[in-house]
């Protein structure tokens, strides 16, 4: 037996009977020969880490746009500690740890520069919309590996697609929605109290006499009450969450959370010039396609220069929007040669 084979085998074993079998993939679109050493999740996890848009994840905003800082949160390390979580909740519930793994460090491969503020902007600026969960599966089969897709398999795909409002077809799966909410709300406090935004005093005592008086203390009980109310079925499925007086406080940290931080002026101060440079950039683009790379004129010939220029504009870090923009825009100074 290759050591592929012994694993999936060790799977059989190891894992719940409502778990995702590597063995039991419904496969890609263009199937390859089975590797000797990893399972299909286990390569599509590297073929995730191992591609552009990933690494591009470390210079994109999470809430705040181009902080000061060396310790605020950017778009890859949101992915890193999703994933840390995810896994977490997935080996103690005993699901397939690989396919949990791959869905986290791939959900957000669609994300825009400046955070959700360039999602809105290009989700009015493009005739079909603009949602960053669709886009990351639009990365993963059309855009990357220039123009050949990564060719992952339908669960990771899956995963990537429905990780923000609907039910993943594997478990494994929603394990990663739930991570990912657990980790950007404390994530955020953490961020929001480094950048005197708020004091974790102002957190409402309700709520941190229920889930803790710190971000470490937060996750551990958010995690662990996914984990001890274990898989439960719900309409007929299986299915995994928090109880109901957790789900409570949670929703209400939520709340807190978006009136004092997300829709604080102090830290969304610059949305509107981010949106604005979008904006400027789609425009001048939809006009000047020529000016694209290949990979995106090519795009447009099948699927619409409006398409291509949001997903060339949605791929770039927030770094390069900016030096884009200003290369377009601003005049450069004057040198006597």
């Amino acid at each position: 037996m290759t050591p592929r084979e012994r694993y999936e085998q060790f799977e059989r074993q190891l894992l719940c009977e409502q778990a995702c079998f590597s063995a039991d993939t419904k496969g890609r679109k263009k199937p390859l020969v089975p590797c000797d050493y990893r399972t299909e999740f286990q390569r599509d996890r590297d073929k995730i880490i191992h591609c552009n848009s990933f690494r591009r994840l470390k210079h994109k905003t999470q809430v705040f746009l181009s902080p000061t800082g060396d310790h605020y949160r950017t778009r890859l390390t949101h992915t890193l500690e999703v994933g840390q979580i995810a896994r977490t909740v997935a080996r103690a519930l005993r699901l397939n740890e690989d396919l949990t793994e791959a869905v986290a460090m791939g959900h957000d491969l669609g994300h825009t520069p400046f955070g959700h503020a360039g999602e809105r902007a290009l989700d009015r600026l493009c005739p079909d919309g603009f949602r960053h969960y669709e886009q990351g599966l639009r990365v993963a089969e059309v855009i990357e590996n220039n123009g050949r897709g990564l060719d992952l398999t339908y669960e990771v795909l899956d995963g990537i697609l429905k990780h923000t409002n609907q039910i993943a077809d594997t478990l494994e799966g929603y394990v990663v929605r739930l991570a990912d909410v657990i980790a950007y709300i404390n994530h955020d406090i953490d961020d929001s109290i480094r950048g005197g935004i708020i004091r974790e005093e102002d957190i409402p005592s309700d709520i941190t006499e229920l889930l803790g008086h710190s971000k470490s203390a937060r996750i551990t009980t958010l995690v662990g009450a996914v984990i001890d109310r274990g898989i439960f079925e719900e309409n007929g499925r299986p299915m995994i969450g928090m109880p109901p007086d957790i789900k409570s406080a949670y929703d209400r940290l939520h709340k807190f959370m978006f009136e004092s931080v997300y829709q604080n002026p102090k830290c969304k101060s610059e949305e509107t010039k981010a949106q604005d440079m979008l904006a400027k950039l789609y425009e001048y683009f939809c006009d000047n396609t020529s000016k694209m790379p290949q990979l995106y004129r090519t795009l447009a010939e099948s699927y619409g220069k409006e398409r291509a220029v949001c997903d060339y504009i949605s791929g770039m870090s927030d770094r390069y929007a900016v030096d884009i923009f200003t290369e377009l825009f601003i005049p450069a100074d004057w040198k006597v040669r």
